[in-house]
């Protein structure tokens, strides 16, 4: 199946999970791709097995110049980007009361100020292109709180909603053809929770964890139709629109599955 082959994809965090998930797939479909990580074994190894046209660049997307250099390198070798997915994340395993400065700082570099750079290194490019697509990876989790350990992770995806809301409603006019783009995805049944500050209960056990295959559709189904913002299950989304419009969200909080996995 090869219906991508005019797009260039750029892919941070894309050494495991969902990152090399979507890389294998979306490069079965025939993209050239760029795949960012910090981890160059891992790394290779995914882009060996997403189609001829991978390219890997090591990179630790939390530092503004190396993210600028994805940008070099990926135009260096294909002469355009037309997608750019900030997957890149981690998580945490803490509720509010333990959180130090550290904890809340990581998150929002990692979870927050990686994308911000991904975004502001990309659009110079799709501006003077006039059209590309920046796909943002959130979670469910930052529009409600089913998790609280996650509290800081929670925190930092609702502050990338909100940069990528602003960015999409500041290019409307101008650049219609610029599609900023969320991902919402719950559970994900990958090594993320493993992987968590922390640690954490391993993901790929949590009830109802979703597989990545599942996830990685919705994202190419989203790269060939753009939208503002996609939930991978039709669940969540009505899980979001209940708590938004209850009397009172603490009646929704005291019902399942609004529970704190035990450590």
């Amino acid at each position: 199946m090869r219906l991508m082959n005019d797009k260039v994809i750029v892919i941070t965090g894309a050494s495991s999970g969902i990152g090399a998930a979507v890389a294998r797939r979306v490069g079965q479909m025939g993209a050239s791709l760029v795949l960012a990580a910090r981890r160059e074994r891992e790394l290779r190894a995914v882009a060996a097995e997403s189609g001829p046209r991978a390219l890997a660049v090591v990179a630790d997307v939390t530092r503004r110049a190396e993210v600028e250099g994805i940008v070099t390198a990926s135009l260096g070798r294909f002469g355009r980007i037309d997608v750019w997915i900030n997957n890149a994340g981690r998580g945490i395993t803490r509720q509010v009361a333990e959180l130090t400065d550290e904890d809340l700082d990581e998150m929002m570099r990692v979870n927050v100020k990686s994308a911000l750079y991904g975004m502001q290194a990309v659009l110079p490019h799709m501006k003077e292109r006039k059209r590309g697509h920046i796909i943002n990876v959130s979670s469910v989790l930052s529009r409600i709180p089913f998790a609280s350990i996650r509290s800081a992770y929670s925190a930092s995806k609702h502050a990338l909603m909100s940069l990528t809301a602003n960015l999409r409603v500041d290019l409307r006019a101008e650049f219609p053809d610029i599609h900023v783009s969320s991902v919402l995805p719950g559970a994900v049944a990958t090594d993320f929770g493993l992987n968590a500050r922390y640690g954490g209960p391993d993901s790929r056990l949590l009830p109802h964890a979703q597989p990545v295959e599942e996830v990685v559709e919705v994202i190419a189904d989203l790269i060939q139709h753009p939208r503002a913002e996609v939930y991978t299950r039709p669940i969540y989304q009505q899980q979001v629109g209940a708590y938004y419009t209850a009397e009172d969200v603490a009646t929704i909080e005291s019902q399942p599955p609004f529970v704190t996995p035990k450590r």
